[in-house]
């Protein structure tokens, strides 16, 4: 479990009700932008204190990790952000009843402040730069004092609890059937055509048979039947052209456990074969999956084309911060 501190002056109506948060992947100017880059490595159970109009009004339990997911529509006109993708979290939050104001209870919080990615200034007013940041478990420990029984119980009560169970990507679907529609209603192509870009969503049809002259086994397991095997898209079906939807480079065959820590960002590769795993991975899970520590070194080649669509994957699906955190 790791706990979190979230600025919500701008978003908390539309966050806290919602039950998520969601940042930019990066700041208007293409930079990098560390508390945007923290939302990668949320994990479910993880806590998260809301500031908001000087106090904590919220506390959240993260259902989700982090996934791709467009601006939500209520941050502005509807149908206005369907273009504007970011990352999103799913959270349950509590509006709290005893909402300190951290500015009251600087003293006791001061020396708990990190050097660096602090949620607060030293005097107790917020950071107008941070959105999202890890703080340490003796500084948590601090707010849940201070707020006391409220927040206890939300922390106790959520670290017993199967924060996974029945979990649906909100944002991403609604994103997809969105595209659905679109595809549907696109002028000028033909119904085959269509078809094959709707079968390419599941990794059937064309996308499919493309894919296997190219790949002939898991990258992973090195699995060979192809009865056995799905074809995941590198970069994501949302996210591709109907020309990448169908582009076999843009994908390999993988079993349904690997395709999943692959989809999900759990595992990724550099461009030398190297596997990738995700700092908010379950190993214990993995292992249960029969993933065995060997089948995570190295899968072997690429082509030119299938690592262009990788720098996209380990830019935009996998899930680690390129800032270390604390």
């Amino acid at each position: 479990m790791r706990y979190w501190w979230v600025n919500q002056n701008q978003t908390f109506r539309h966050e806290v009700p919602g039950g998520y948060l969601w940042s930019p992947k990066r700041n208007r100017n293409g930079r990098l932008n560390p508390f945007y880059e923290f939302m990668k490595e949320v994990s479910p159970g993880d806590i998260i204190f809301s500031f908001a109009d000087t106090k904590i009004p919220a506390i959240g339990v993260a259902l989700s990790h982090a996934y791709e997911a467009p601006k939500p529509l209520e941050f502005g006109q509807v149908g206005a952000y369907w273009d504007v993708i970011g990352w999103r979290a799913d959270v349950h939050f509590t509006v709290l009843n005893q909402q300190i104001r951290p500015v009251e209870h600087m003293e006791r919080l001061r020396p708990f402040l990190p050097a660096k990615y602090a949620p607060l200034q030293a005097n107790g007013d917020g950071l107008q730069a941070v959105y999202l940041t890890a703080l340490s478990e003796a500084l948590a420990a601090q707010l849940i004092d201070l707020i006391g029984t409220e927040a206890r119980a939300v922390v106790q009560n959520w670290a017993v609890a199967d924060t996974t169970q029945n979990l649906v990507l909100v944002g991403q679907a609604e994103w997809e059937e969105h595209q659905v529609d679109q595809l549907k209603a696109t002028p000028g192509m033909s119904e085959t055509e269509k078809k094959a870009i709707f079968l390419a969503r599941r990794g059937q049809g064309l996308f499919r048979t493309r894919v296997t002259l190219i790949e002939r086994k898991c990258r992973l397991t090195g699995t060979t039947n192809l009865e056995y095997l799905r074809a995941s898209h590198t970069k994501p079906w949302r996210d591709a052209t109907n020309d990448e939807r169908l582009d076999g480079e843009n994908g390999f065959l993988l079993t349904p456990d690997a395709d999943f820590l692959f989809d999900r960002g759990f595992i990724s590769f550099e461009n030398s074969g190297q596997v990738l795993v995700s700092p908010v991975a379950d190993m214990t899970s993995i292992a249960r999956m029969g993933i065995t520590p060997s089948m995570l070194e190295n899968v072997g080649a690429f082509s030119a084309g299938q690592r262009q669509y990788l720098e996209f994957h380990r830019e935009n699906i996998f899930l680690e911060a390129k800032v270390a955190i604390g």
